[in-house]
């Protein structure tokens, strides 16, 4: 099956590629989640407007890339959420709220979709959390999570 990425996929592509995967997997997991539609003519030319998209809040040489690294790993984030006694917070920490609180210490802008959490926080105390800036290059940022 023919399609075309609308997000980023990890290990498929990046939003516009055209690539070519399993039937299930594109009509069951990527076209219903929004990550992927149909490739056909017409939407080729839709191709181009994502790479415009893409290409302008993207992150364009590696050398930027490693310079936005050197400032995030400098960077010490304090996320403040509510939690209880015993150290565990009322939810989870999302992207959303670690790219919120980046900016808030004085770091880049991200986009919550370059975020990585391989664990949900769900506990007070320093975590560890990945930021992937460019397809060669990501960053660890050093998150303090502390409770109302």
């Amino acid at each position: 099956m023919k399609l075309i990425l609308t997000q980023q996929v990890s290990g498929l592509g990046a939003p516009g590629e055209i690539v070519e995967v399993k039937d299930g997997y594109g009509r069951n997991y990527l076209i219903p989640r929004g990550f992927a539609m149909r490739w056909t003519r017409g939407a080729e030319k839709q191709v181009d407007s994502i790479r415009k998209a893409r290409s302008a809040r993207e992150i364009a040489s590696i050398e930027q890339a490693e310079a936005v690294r050197g400032d995030l790993e400098r960077l010490k984030v304090k996320l403040s959420t509510r939690a209880g006694d015993s150290g565990r917070l009322f939810g989870a920490v999302t992207p959303a709220d670690i790219a919120g609180a980046v900016q808030a210490a004085g770091g880049p802008q991200l986009d919550k979709r370059r975020i990585e959490l391989t664990n949900p926080i769900k506990t007070v105390g320093a975590h560890q959390v990945a930021v992937r800036l460019h397809t060669e290059v990501s960053a660890k940022i050093q998150l303090e999570v502390v409770g109302d």
